[in-house]
């Protein structure tokens, strides 16, 4: 069997080596550095000539690491589950119910997602505030609770449902609901699964807002305590590479149970 390799062929693929590499590489670097001792932190070898956990002993010691990986998932997920839900009731409503100015709600909400988060910062922030939701997890997530992305997303993915299946359904006398929940939810776990995930890392990156809302370090999120090992005097590479490695794991662990939802569902929308 003789393989050719086209002109064409070694471009694309040469371009998508290189583009794995540059993402690759980073975390590579990330986590060779948390294994490197404090002084040589700075070699340029690919691996450290003498592994140590001594960065990670001295990340727990620093900071309550636990704690705050748990606030962090609890916020992540509850914003996530949330802007599933509310995406999908929206673009249900928006794509099954004919009602007069419903192109201009959905231009609206199109609208909405070029309001950069500055703008809305300080009102949310007066408003969490006279509410008494600082330093709580649902302060973090309530100003989140609704995402534009996830409702154009999902209008998109109901558009392209087969209007037959829903038609018979209604035929049997069946609701909104359950055409909502038993007909089209379990034809669309590619969209809202990726969704998910994409809403979750999202959350789970958010900085500036947790910075604003949240005063404890018991109530703090990840993004929060790597910032403890950066200050003008100089950063600790090491303790801060050993936090991001840590809070790198949770992401990675969930794209690996759902990175199949994920890619049919970038494919599919690649084929629209």
């Amino acid at each position: 069997m003789t393989i050719r390799f086209s002109p064409k062929g070694i471009l694309t693929h040469g371009t998508m080596i290189l583009l794995s590499l540059t993402a690759v590489v980073p975390i590579c670097w990330m986590v060779v550095t948390s294994l490197r001792p404090a002084t040589g932190i700075f070699e340029a070898t690919l691996w450290p000539s003498e592994v140590t956990f001594d960065n990670y002993v001295y990340v727990f010691d620093a900071i309550p690491m636990l704690r705050m990986l748990w606030n962090t998932f609890v916020m992540a997920s509850a914003t996530a589950i949330a802007q599933v839900l509310t995406g999908l009731t929206a673009a249900y409503a928006l794509t099954r119910w004919r009602f007069r100015g419903g192109k201009a709600v959905q231009a609206l909400i199109a609208l909405s997602w070029l309001v950069p988060f500055q703008v809305t910062m300080i009102p949310n922030y007066v408003l969490s505030t006279k509410l008494g939701l600082l330093n709580t997890i649902t302060g973090l997530v309530l100003p989140n609770a609704a995402a534009a992305f996830a409702v154009l997303l999902l209008v998109n993915a109901m558009r392209s449902f087969p209007r037959q299946v829903i038609e018979a359904a209604r035929m049997d006398d069946a609701g909104h609901w359950r055409i909502l929940w038993q007909i089209i939810v379990p034809n669309l776990r590619a969209p809202l699964a990726s969704l998910g995930v994409l809403a979750f890392i999202s959350a789970w990156n958010e900085y500036f807002w947790p910075l604003l809302l949240i005063r404890r370090m018991d109530d703090a999120v990840v993004q929060i305590g790597l910032q403890m090992f950066m200050s003008q005097e100089g950063n600790q590479w090491g303790p801060l590479m050993a936090a991001a490695t840590l809070a790198s794991l949770p992401v990675l662990a969930i794209y690996l149970v759902l990175h199949r939802q994920i890619i049919e569902s970038f494919m599919k929308s690649g084929i629209k």
